[in-house]
């Protein structure tokens, strides 16, 4: 169970650093749980100026300012860690400390930047309207090294992973349920 300790000390941590922190899997149900006693023990209305209520509420209010200014700074940092991406790659210790909706905000604009991107390609190159030659996918299964169609070997690939394929190789992952075309 948390208390308004721990959410004082996650933000605190991701005040001071630069890299994203580590925080626990539960930890938003966690601190869903904790406003939600704290806010049913500040609206009792047995005694309205008791010390205990004041400082109840007192605490709700910290809490609930602690928890916002942590997800301000995590989505400044993750913004940040996507657009390093986009020119890098990312370190998989930073993808590690994301939790399962920042990994989700991180793979979606990942794709759209990687989309933008492409388009911008295809405008500066003038090839608008050539056929495709190659296809965006990103893998939703791991899946091991393969023959192309030219005899030499593909992959391997990991799940998340966004690879340039050739479109007929790209629709037979994308038709087998392994990989996501990324639309353009």
């Amino acid at each position: 169970m948390i208390v308004y300790n721990d959410i004082y000390e996650a933000a605190r941590k991701e005040r001071y650093s630069e890299q994203l922190q580590k925080l626990p899997k539960k930890f938003i149900d966690e601190v869903s749980m904790y406003l939600k006693e704290k806010k049913e023990l500040a609206s009792k209305e047995e005694d309205v100026f008791s010390d205990v209520i004041i400082k109840t509420q007192k605490q709700l209010e910290n809490a609930v300012t602690l928890f916002k200014e942590l997800m301000l700074r995590r989505r400044k940092k993750l913004l940040n860690l996507i657009l390093i991406a986009t020119e890098t790659g990312i370190s998989k210790q930073d993808f590690d400390n994301m939790l399962l909706f920042e990994k989700e905000l991180f793979d979606n604009l990942m794709k759209n930047i990687n989309v933008s991107d492409k388009k911008l390609a295809e405008s500066l190159n003038g090839e608008k309207n050539k056929p495709k030659v190659y296809e965006m996918i990103v893998f939703k299964k791991d899946v091991e090294e393969f023959m192309g169609l030219d005899g030499q070997t593909v992959g391997a690939f990991e799940k998340g992973q966004i690879v340039n394929l050739p479109v007929e190789i790209a629709r037979i992952l994308v038709d087998d349920g392994k990989a996501d075309v990324i639309v353009e």
